[in-house]
C-alpha cells in the first residue's frame, strides 16, 4: 500500500496551521507543521516532503529566504502562500524557485486542487518517458527525461522540478507553439486569466540558466500573441 503524500507546512499562524493541517489530513495527506524558517530547513533535511507549503510572511527569516535556501538542499515541489494583492511576492517567489503559489486567505479547496495538480505532474507520462523518447536534443541542449537531467555543451544545467517540466514539455512538443493556456493547464492545472505571469517568468529564468537571455533566442522562442516553442534539433 502506497504511503500518503507528505506535506511540510510552514505557517506561523497557529490557527491557520491547525485548520490547513486538519483539512489536508482529512483528504489523505500526512502533514507536519513548523512555524519558522530554521525549523523548516531542519525538517527538510530530516525528512524531505513530497511538497513544501511555505508562507512568505514568516518571523525572522521570511519565506523567500527559506525558499532560496531550501533549493540548495531540496528539489521537490514548493507551493508558496502569498499575501493578497502583493504581486511582487508572486514574482519573487517564482524567481526564487517556487513551483506554484496561491494567495491568502487560503481557501482549502483551492489549496487541495493546486496540490493535486502538482502531484499529477509528478505522475504524468511526460515525466516518465519511454526509452524511445528518453533523450531530446535541441540547439546543443540534451535532456534526459528519465533521469531528469539537462546538459548544455556537455555542462550540467541545474533546474527545479517545475523548470524541468516546462522545458521537457516545450522540447517534447517541438516545433509546436504552446500558448500560455496550454502551458498553465498542463503544468498547474489552471486556465490563464490574462494576468498570470508565472509562465513568462519561468521562461525568463529558464533562458537565463540556458545562457539564452538575449534575442534572437536559440532554444526557447517567442511567437508574439501565440506563445512559446522550443527549436527542433
Amino acid at each position: 500500500m502506497a504511503s500518503p503524500p507528505y506535506i511540510l507546512l510552514v505557517e506561523d499562524d497557529e490557527r491557520l496551521a491547525r485548520l490547513v493541517s486538519s483539512f489536508l489530513e482529512g483528504q489523505g495527506f500526512r502533514v507536519r507543521t513548523v512555524a519558522n524558517g530554521p525549523d523548516a530547513l531542519a525538517a527538510l533535511q530530516d525528512e524531505p516532503p513530497d511538497c513544501l507549503v511555505l508562507d512568505i510572511l514568516l518571523p525572522g527569516m521570511d519565506g523567500i529566504e527559506v525558499c532560496r535556501r531550501a533549493r540548495a538542499i531540496y528539489s521537490g515541489w514548493i507551493l508558496m502562500l502569498t499575501a493578497l494583492d502583493e504581486d511582487i511576492h508572486e514574482v519573487v517567489a517564482l524567481d526564487t524557485g517556487a513551483d506554484d503559489y496561491i494567495t491568502k486567505p487560503v481557501r482549502p479547496q483551492v489549496l487541495l486542487s493546486r496540490l493535486k495538480a502538482l502531484f499529477r505532474r509528478a505522475s504524468r507520462d511526460t515525466r516518465k518517458p519511454t526509452q524511445d523518447t528518453r533523450w531530446i536534443a535541441s540547439a546543443g541542449l540534451r535532456i534526459d527525461g528519465v533521469l531528469r537531467t539537462v546538459s548544455l555543451a556537455e555542462s550540467p544545467v541545474h533546474l527545479t522540478d517545475a523548470e524541468f517540466d516546462l522545458l521537457w514539455l516545450l522540447a517534447s512538443r517541438a516545433p509546436d507553439v504552446l500558448s500560455r493556456d496550454d502551458l498553465l493547464s498542463a503544468l498547474r492545472g489552471i486556465e490563464h486569466d490574462g494576468l498570470d505571469r508565472s509562465i513568462d517568468m519561468r521562461i525568463s529564468k529558464l533562458r537565463r540558466k540556458l545562457g539564452d537571455e538575449q534575442p534572437p533566442h536559440r532554444i526557447i522562442k517567442t511567437v508574439r500573441g501565440r506563445g512559446y516553442f522550443c527549436t527542433p534539433e
